[in-house]
């Protein structure tokens, strides 16, 4: 969908260079770029970035970013933010779709991430995670985010489509592993169809219908068959239009949609967090030390303190956008019809003012009363705020107990940041050596 540009005059300041040049930079090094800029021409500041060139007008404020999350979901339209992701995750996906039929849709979708639904997946988390580690031998090394990748990819299947097909569920698994790695190239290169019949962009277009052709024909078997006493996420979605529940019934290409979108998004996300926690914890011994005794004490708060602190110091998203449909005034500048404004969790998450420190990991600052609110934004914010954030707080936080009260985990030396697909993860994977627990 092509939005209205707004005249370069009308926006806050920032670089001159090409939009060419500046979505290179923000690809490549995007924290020192977007620091750089904010220093030079204050918050907010505006960048070009292709496709498009779209005008993305950077927030970091705290008040600002309140702002936009509390705006008019319409006006501010988070689903043209996600324009790229479309391809992937279709046109009903969750993430595409804006106002009445947004709400509806996470109406749909709330009941599988209720604290009741969450609090029951976690035997799920520990099975899962149980049986990767058991695969860990003291003396050799893994790479974290691969191997968080299988914990977390597993879990995402067994919640969201259950006790499905076993050969269905081993071909998609490879299927979904495949869309989620790929460079930021082939992910831009979604917004232009034709581009799907040239390499690379062929072979992943093939592997996305194969998806959904496994998918496709697991609704059809669903539908065919009883599914009492399922409590997965597609059994959900097929109750829809029952007879207990007056809404209409959701299409195959509906379900299909938001099946994708959840495969996608929960796993990959808390894939890439629980690698940064093990490398953080893997670089500090002393810090290490003190999760270790929470995981034996069973202090969860800790533990959720750790992982909060690996997303702030390695947010998985860098900023959220939506895109004006309407001209706003947004953190007392006039921004016009067409701009995206952009809360910069990256900048956010690294503000010494709300960070003292901001390059060291410290868990004790989520403990207690935390940080100020719209200072630390990992799941969005506002109607938008990610539907499963409980969850994965829950997942990353079984996972890290079962790895800290089985083995000790060492990382020798920093992991540089990779930009895949749209999201930050480890670019050397995290690789951890594996030792027996301490003591």
């Amino acid at each position: 969908m092509r939005t209205r540009q707004p005249a370069r005059g009308g926006l806050p300041p920032g670089p001159r260079t090409p939009a060419a040049l500046q979505t290179i930079q923000a690809f490549t090094d995007r924290r020192s770029t977007f620091e750089r800029h904010r220093a030079r021409y204050g918050d907010p500041f505006t960048v070009r970035m292709l496709p498009g060139p779209q005008h993305l007008v950077l927030f970091s404020d705290p008040d600002a970013i309140k702002e936009i999350f509390a705006g008019d979901p319409v006006e501010l339209s988070g689903a043209q933010g996600n324009e790229m992701l479309r391809a992937a995750m279709g046109d009903r996906s969750v993430m595409l779709n804006d106002g009445e039929a947004h709400r509806a849709i996470r109406r749909y979708l709330m009941p599988a991430f209720s604290p009741a639904a969450v609090r029951a997946y976690r035997p799920v988390v520990e099975r899962a995670a149980a049986a990767e580690i058991d695969t860990w031998t003291p003396g050799l090394p893994v790479v974290a985010l691969e191997r968080m990748s299988r914990v977390t990819l597993e879990v995402m299947m067994q919640v969201v489509l259950g006790a499905s097909d076993p050969e269905r569920l081993a071909a998609l698994r490879p299927r979904v592993l495949r869309l989620v790695e790929v460079d930021p190239v082939v992910v831009g290169g979604w917004l232009y169809p034709r581009l799907r019949a040239l390499p690379p962009w062929r072979g992943h277009a093939r592997n996305l219908r194969a998806i959904d052709d496994l998918i496709h024909a697991e609704v059809t078997d669903r539908r065919r068959g009883s599914t009492a006493g399922s409590s997965d996420l597609l059994t959900q979605l097929l109750a829809v239009g029952s007879e207990a529940d007056d809404r209409e019934p959701l299409t195959a290409d509906e379900i299909r949609d938001q099946v994708v979108t959840l495969l996608l998004a929960g796993y990959e996300t808390t894939a890439s967090t629980l690698a940064w926690t093990l490398h953080e914890l893997g670089r500090d011994e002393q810090v290490r030390a003190h999760a270790r005794r929470a995981a034996h004490a069973g202090d969860e708060e800790h533990l959720e303190a750790c992982v909060k602190e690996a997303t702030r110091l390695h947010p998985i998203i860098d900023y959220v956008a939506r895109t004006l449909r309407s001209d706003q005034r947004i953190g007392g500048v006039d921004l016009p019809a067409g701009a995206t404004a952009a809360p910069a969790i990256l900048l956010a998450h690294h503000d010494p003012d709300a960070f003292p420190e901001p390059d060291r990991f410290r868990p004790e600052r989520f403990l207690g009363e935390g940080p100020e609110p719209h200072t630390f934004i990992p799941f969005g914010g506002g109607v938008r705020r990610c539907i499963g954030a409980a969850f994965a707080l829950m997942e990353g936080v079984v996972v890290l107990r079962e790895v800290l009260t089985r083995v000790d985990v060492v990382a020798d030396s920093p992991a540089p940041t990779r930009l895949r697909n749209i999201t930050n993860v480890p670019g050397d994977g995290a690789p951890l050596r594996v030792c027996p627990p301490p003591g």
